[in-house]
């Protein structure tokens, strides 16, 4: 089994991962289900998505 090079197109979504973990992202989604005006079900999303030594530096640095 031979390891290929990645094609540009993989390597730029590569990257793009990459930064995402080492920087961090928070993504916020909310979402309400209604029928005939009343509010039946609402649904709130708050993810976090980090590389855990991002996390951990974060703490680091929050606790000095």
């Amino acid at each position: 089994m031979s390891i290929q090079p990645l094609a540009p197109a993989d390597a730029s979504l590569l990257e793009l991962v990459d930064r995402l973990l080492n920087k961090g992202v928070v993504l916020i989604g909310e979402a309400t289900i209604s029928v005939a005006g009343v509010d039946l079900i609402y649904l709130g999303l708050n993810v976090v998505l980090a590389a855990v030594q991002t996390l951990e530096k974060a703490e680091e640095q929050r606790a000095s």
